[in-house]
C-alpha cells in the first residue's frame, strides 16, 4: 500500500458508488481501493453483503436510508440507463434525471461531510454534428433520448449547489475487459479472437477517441480528490483513433485478418469524420493524468478474451460483466 493509499485509509475515506456491480463501477473500486479509499455499493445488490446498500434510484426513501447507512465522504454515481439503443426511451428520464435527482436530495442531510460527489454524465450531450476536439465551452446538441436525459440532468443538478458539492463529467468513448459486445470495440475484440471471416460495421473512414476504462475511472479518483465543485469536465484524452487503425491493430495483435463490411443499416448520414475532447480542462485538475494509446488497451482485452474463450472451450460470450449499470456512452460509430 502507498502511503497515499495508508493516508486515505486512516482517515476512513468513504465513497459510495452507484452502480458499483456494472462495467465502469468494477474498474473503479479497484481503483479506489488501491489508494486507500472504503468503496461501499448502493443499488440493487445483496444488503447481506460487506459495504453495500440496497435502494432503488426511483424510492426516494429507500435512498434516504441507504445513504443514511453507509455515511460516505465521497459518491460516485455511475448507475443509469446506458445502451442508446435501449427499448424503451423513458427508461431514461425515470432513471438518469428523476433517479439522480432522488439521489442528491437523500444526500443533502449529509452536505456537512460530504467532499465531492462526481456525476457521469456523457459527452453524447455534444450530439453529432461538431466535428475536431469539443471543449466545455461548445454548444450542446443532444441526438438521442439518452443525451438528452444527460443534459437535463446536468441542469438539474447545479440546483443542488451548493448545497451538494456536485461534479459532473463528461466522458468520451472508453471500453476494457468486462464492457457488453454490444459496444464496438468488445464486438471487434469478440470477432478478431473467435476468429470470424467478417464483421459489419459502419463507416470505417471516421476517427474517435476509444479511450481505457482503466485511465476513466482514474480520472474520476482524481477529479474526486481535486473537487472542482460546480464544474462540467470532459474526461477525454484527445487521442483520435480511425475505425481502420483500429481494425488493423486487431488484426496484427491476434495474427487474424478479417473482411470488415460497411453495412448500410449501421452508416449515419452526414456523420463528422474526426470526434474527440479537448483536454484543456481536466489537465488543469489533474496535470499528472496520462492515458494509455489503444494498442496497450486492445492487447488487455484481447488477452482476456483469449483466455476467457479457452475456459469456455470456445463458446459463450466474452465479456462477463455487461454495461447495464455503467454510464459509459455508446460509441458514435455504431457497431
Amino acid at each position: 500500500m502507498t502511503a497515499e493509499a495508508r493516508m486515505n485509509a486512516s482517515n476512513n475515506q468513504r465513497v459510495l458508488v452507484t452502480g458499483l456491480q456494472g462495467f465502469t463501477g468494477l474498474h473503479l473500486a479497484n481503483e479506489l481501493e488501491a489508494h486507500g479509499y472504503e468503496v461501499w455499493g448502493l443499488g440493487d445488490v445483496d444488503p447481506t453483503l460487506p459495504r453495500s446498500v440496497k435502494a432503488n434510484l426511483l424510492d426516494l426513501e429507500s435512498l434516504r436510508a441507504a445513504v443514511l447507512a453507509a455515511q460516505p465522504q465521497y459518491v460516485v454515481h455511475l448507475a443509469g440507463v446506458a445502451f442508446v439503443g435501449h427499448g424503451q426511451p423513458k427508461a431514461f428520464y425515470d432513471v438518469n434525471l428523476v433517479g439522480t435527482r432522488n439521489l442528491l436530495e437523500a444526500l443533502e442531510p449529509l452536505s456537512a461531510q460530504l467532499k465531492c460527489v462526481l456525476l457521469a454524465s456523457s459527452a453524447n450531450v455534444y450530439g453529432n454534428l461538431q466535428g475536431g476536439l469539443l471543449s466545455e465551452a461548445n454548444p450542446v446538441n443532444p441526438a438521442n433520448d439518452y443525451a438528452v436525459s444527460k443534459l437535463a440532468m446536468e441542469y438539474m443538478a447545479k440546483l443542488w449547489l451548493p448545497k451538494v458539492p456536485v461534479v459532473m463529467a463528461r466522458p468520451f468513448n472508453y471500453t476494457g475487459i468486462g464492457q457488453s459486445e454490444s459496444f464496438l470495440i468488445p464486438k471487434i475484440v469478440s470477432h478478431f479472437v473467435r476468429r470470424q471471416p467478417t464483421l459489419d460495421l459502419g463507416n470505417m473512414d471516421v476517427w474517435r477517441e476509444f479511450n481505457d476504462v482503466r485511465d476513466v475511472v482514474k480520472a474520476y479518483r482524481m477529479l474526486l480528490e481535486a473537487a472542482p465543485i460546480g464544474q462540467i469536465v470532459n474526461v477525454c484524452s484527445s487521442n483520435l483513433v480511425s475505425l481502420k487503425e483500429a481494425l488493423a491493430l486487431a488484426t496484427e495483435l491476434t495474427g487474424h485478418s478479417l473482411e470488415a463490411r460497411v453495412n448500410p443499416l449501421f452508416v449515419r448520414a452526414n456523420e463528422v469524420l474526426k470526434l474527440g475532447g479537448d483536454t484543456t480542462l481536466l489537465k488543469t485538475f489533474v496535470p499528472d493524468w496520462q492515458p494509455k494509446r489503444l494498442r496497450e488497451t486492445l492487447a488487455w482485452m484481447i488477452q482476456a478474451a483469449q483466455q476467457d474463450l479457452a475456459t469456455a472451450g470456445g463458446s459463450g460470450s466474452l465479456a462477463s460483466n455487461t454495461a447495464t449499470t455503467s454510464t459509459q456512452s455508446l460509441p458514435p460509430i455504431q457497431p
